[in-house]
């Protein structure tokens, strides 16, 4: 998989691209990670990638022809075969989940546009593929909403986390049927005053499956009730 961010702030990246899993996909190359700084491709002795918003109004506004450069300039960089996906990170994008994470992790090449100050010039998503947001509220920037994208994109890899069973059977997976995970536990049985379910313990598979399932809809009920919603619709 080759992603590509445009930011002002590639120094954000470096730690997340040497730590954990997303580390490891680095070193083995099942990720690979271009980082594309935005102020290069700015105007002027400073470099200025922003401007004063047309029709007045607070902040800056990301200027179309510095981001679109930059945009062009991760895709030279990554020099894949295929046209790489253009995503802009943004509040007023499609609301990302485990679906769509699911299916960017098997695009073999993204470019992510982190946005900055009151955001993009309009124009910009006119060389978008598309918009994604973490939810409803705002980041000063779209660095961590990149690097969340990636990392739920890459723990998707085959081979990445070392046991494929790891993301299988978790919250928003088809085999979970898109609802929460059940409860897990671990040792010690007992822990101040609570302890682990007997039926965990008895060894019997089929009545554990059945606990899992029955509690996986109970805590989905309670916790999320819009996820049994979205099923229903299916």
């Amino acid at each position: 998989m080759h992603v590509a961010v445009v930011t002002l702030f590639p120094e954000l990246f470096t730690e997340f691209a040497r730590t954990s899993f997303v580390g490891r996909a680095v070193e083995r190359g099942a990720l690979h990670l271009h980082l594309e700084a935005l102020r290069p491709h700015g105007l002027g002795n400073h470099r200025s990638v922003d401007d004063t918003p047309y029709g007045g109004g607070s902040g800056m506004v990301m200027r179309p022809d510095c981001v679109v450069a930059a945009m062009e300039a991760a895709e030279s960089a990554l020099a894949t075969r295929v046209r790489p996906r253009r995503i802009l990170l943004t509040p007023q994008g499609r609301p990302f989940d485990q679906g769509r994470a699911r299916k960017l992790s098997e695009v073999p090449a993204l470019v992510l546009v982190c946005g900055r100050y009151e955001g993009f010039d309009e124009r910009v998503r006119y060389f978008a593929d598309e918009e994604i947001s973490l939810g409803d509220f705002v980041l000063t920037g779209g660095e961590v909403a990149a690097m969340c994208v990636i990392e739920s994109a890459v723990r998707l890899l085959p081979g990445v986390l070392g046991n494929e069973d790891s993301v299988r059977e978790e919250s928003f997976s088809p085999a979970c049927r898109g609802l929460l995970e059940y409860p897990q536990f671990t040792r010690p049985v007992r822990f101040r005053g609570y302890e682990v379910p007997e039926i965990l313990r008895g060894g019997d598979h089929e009545k554990v499956a059945a606990w899992r399932g029955r509690e996986a809809h109970r805590r989905s009920a309670v916790r999320r009730p819009d996820l049994g919603r979205a099923r229903g619709r299916r």
